[in-house]
């Protein structure tokens, strides 16, 4: 008989830590089925969702909110006021700070931001950002720097990163933000690895990092997750999620 191993579900330890699910996603703009989307994470149960490609356009707070509704979250912060990425988090989360980040932009490319918070769960204060960097590689390098910039800049001690790097593990930009973060796939690799695409998973180019006082009890795609299905995956958008369940320690 499988037996398959589940993430530990969410909750506040007597030392006053905190587990949490945290999941990154890159949702093409909600251009594919949004029901499938809203099921995947639903069933994922995040306290935070690290959205990619949050819709930029017309209703775009309309739409982003419509699928936090039908997936038991709220709008954290980000979508187009970040030039796409965004946060979203369950009601566990007390919000401490939110700020929209646009990082310079280079002439004929996509412009490309961040996502940013400072969040408690219960004594557990952490920082959050979400990401998409760039198809360029020197341009994608010199993000992945800002990005850990921006980090060091939210004030605590505590934070995750995550999104779409549009590069593997081998390459520059990941290698660098690996050296200064956990990558939490490699720390503690449970379910899928590779994130693109879901009808041939061949690559991973979507990641969740931890800074080092994080324990990572987990982190990959979510094939097995009870409620998700095949056919979810391939409808939702054309990534998979990367869901990581993390230990973070109480603020001292």
């Amino acid at each position: 008989m499988l037996i398959v191993m589940l993430l530990p579900n969410s909750r506040t330890e007597p030392d006053g830590s905190a587990v949490i699910r945290v999941l990154g996603y890159n949702i093409r703009s909600m251009r594919d089925d949004t029901d499938a989307l809203a099921r995947v994470i639903t069933a994922c149960a995040p306290d935070l969702v690290l959205v990619q490609e949050a819709p930029r356009f017309f209703r775009w707070r309309k739409k982003l909110a419509r699928l936090a509704a039908a997936s038991g979250q709220v709008i954290l912060t980000g979508g187009a006021t970040a030039a796409g990425p965004a946060i979203l988090c369950n009601l566990r989360a007390t919000v401490e700070r939110t700020e929209d980040v646009l990082l310079p932009l280079t002439p004929g490319l996509h412009r490309r931001g961040l996502a940013t918070a400072v969040v408690r769960f219960g004594a557990a204060r952490l920082g959050v950002i979400s990401c998409h960097l760039s198809l360029q590689q020197d341009e994608r390098y010199d993000q992945a720097g800002m990005l850990l910039d921006r980090l060091a800049g939210l004030g605590v001690e505590h934070a995750v990163a995550g999104g779409d790097l549009n590069e593997r593990p081998d390459g520059p930009t990941f290698r660098l933000l690996a050296d200064s973060l956990q990558d939490c796939r490699t720390t503690a690799p449970w379910g899928g690895e590779f994130t693109s695409t879901p009808a041939d998973p061949h690559q991973r180019i979507d990641a969740v990092f931890a800074t080092k006082g994080i324990e990572v009890l987990g982190c990959g795609v979510p094939l097995e997750q009870p409620g998700i299905t095949e056919t979810d995956l391939r409808a939702a958008t054309d990534h998979l999620p990367v869901l990581a369940a993390l230990r973070v320690p109480a603020t001292v």
